[in-house]
């Protein structure tokens, strides 16, 4: 009975740690169990079949109104924000995937119902019109394919933000990405929290806690030392975005 005893309030003592960590984001999906290939389906297949929380990725408009996941504007000498879909579609990723669209990426994500999904939505520099209009069908996709309970949102466009949170489904949480708006601000444009890299946390620590006080949440990025997870782990952020999930 005292073992027993010694075993319960040892449990009690360690469960709040466990409820405190952060949840894990793979950045890009789980890449490295995958050939390399960043942001293709088979990353994000792999995050899930890891037990990680999450999984991130990049999704960009193409001009002939086609959402493509990809995280650089420029990719293997093809424009995403400028190309034809045929021409995107003839690009191969290293595990030699076709490049996928979002609408692809979301037919896998429903094989997954237990894997968050963090969607960043691309900054477009053809302006702010085709923004919205990125957001727009970014928000009708996901409530086609019935995962808005688990996806959030993340850009470094502010006006992304914004417009996403206006015509969005309700239940997706929208996060900045730019690392230069404080918390109060933050909570002022009814934006759900922040999702600064490590350089802009660890010049403005403070931010962390003064988001929680406004009921923000805190991701930070790209994170991939375990000493580092630990230090921030400690600061109290609510996610960890990290290219090494499973370390």
């Amino acid at each position: 009975m005292k073992k027993l005893l010694a075993i319960i309030i040892t449990l009690l003592a360690i469960l709040p740690a466990w409820a405190d960590s952060p949840k894990i984001v793979a950045h890009r999906g789980y890449w490295k169990a995958a050939s390399g290939a960043q942001n293709s389906i088979e990353a994000l297949a792999k995050a899930d079949t890891a037990g990680i929380w999450g999984a991130e990725f990049d999704v960009w408009l193409t001009p002939d109104d086609v959402l493509v996941v990809n995280h650089n504007r420029v990719f293997k000498g093809v424009n995403m924000e400028t190309s034809p879909i045929d021409s995107i579609l003839a690009v191969t990723l290293a595990n030699g995937e076709t490049l996928p669209t979002l609408e692809a990426y979301l037919q896998e994500a429903q094989r997954h119902p237990d894997l968050h999904l963090v969607l960043e939505l691309k900054p477009m520099v053809s302006g702010i019109e085709r923004e919205d209009e990125a957001a727009r069908r970014v928000a009708e996709m996901i409530e086609a394919y019935g995962v808005a309970d688990r996806t959030d949102i993340i850009s470094f466009s502010i006006n992304m933000c914004l417009t996403f949170k206006k015509v969005g489904p309700k239940q997706c949480e929208v996060y900045y990405l730019g690392g230069n708006i404080a918390p109060k601000e933050i909570k002022r444009l009814c934006l759900d929290g922040i999702d600064y890299n490590g350089g802009d946390l660890d010049a403005h620590p403070d931010w962390i806690q003064q988001a929680h006080d406004l009921g923000l949440k805190v991701n930070v990025w790209t994170i991939d030392k375990p000493e580092s997870k630990r230090r921030y782990t400690d600061m109290g952020v609510d996610f960890i975005t990290t290219n090494t999930p499973t370390e």
